[in-house]
């Protein structure tokens, strides 16, 4: 995949599935989906949720991580490195907002996680830190 930064999601998706000589149906089969929603991947009409994302790879023999950033390049957009002092005010205020870590039911250690997060690279606002912790509760099934 290194000349994925140019292509999106569902191209990668196309060209590899073809490159592997698969249909669109052999690959539905083997991730447990429809046909057409394979389509739909490939076409940008769909979003895959990440556990689809992770299927996708396994099948297609790509990597896990490339392939959800192409999926999710807001994602990568948050972590990208950025100077560290629009991430500790992102996160200082983010951590002095009360009412929304009330709202959201943030627990101490979704706190200490996404504390660690802010110090990976730029968060630019505290609404980020919402996104990462939604997306993190998906991925563990919360």
């Amino acid at each position: 995949m290194a000349r994925t930064k140019e292509r999106s999601f569902g191209q990668v998706l196309r060209d590899r599935r073809r490159q592997l000589d698969l249909t669109q149906e052999e690959v539905a089969r083997r991730i447990k989906t429809s046909t057409p929603y394979i389509g739909h991947l490939e076409s940008a009409k769909r979003h895959p949720s990440d556990k689809i994302v992770t299927r996708l790879a396994e099948v297609l023999a790509l990597d896990r991580r490339e392939l959800f950033f192409l999926a999710n390049p807001r994602a990568q957009a948050l972590l990208s490195p950025e100077p560290e002092s629009d991430a500790k005010s992102a996160w200082e205020d983010f951590r002095k907002d009360e009412q929304m870590r009330r709202i959201h039911n943030i627990t101490g250690d979704e706190m200490e996680m996404l504390e660690r997060v802010a110090l990976l690279g730029e968060v630019r606002s505290p609404r980020d830190f919402i996104y990462i912790l939604n997306t993190v509760r998906h991925a563990v099934g919360r």
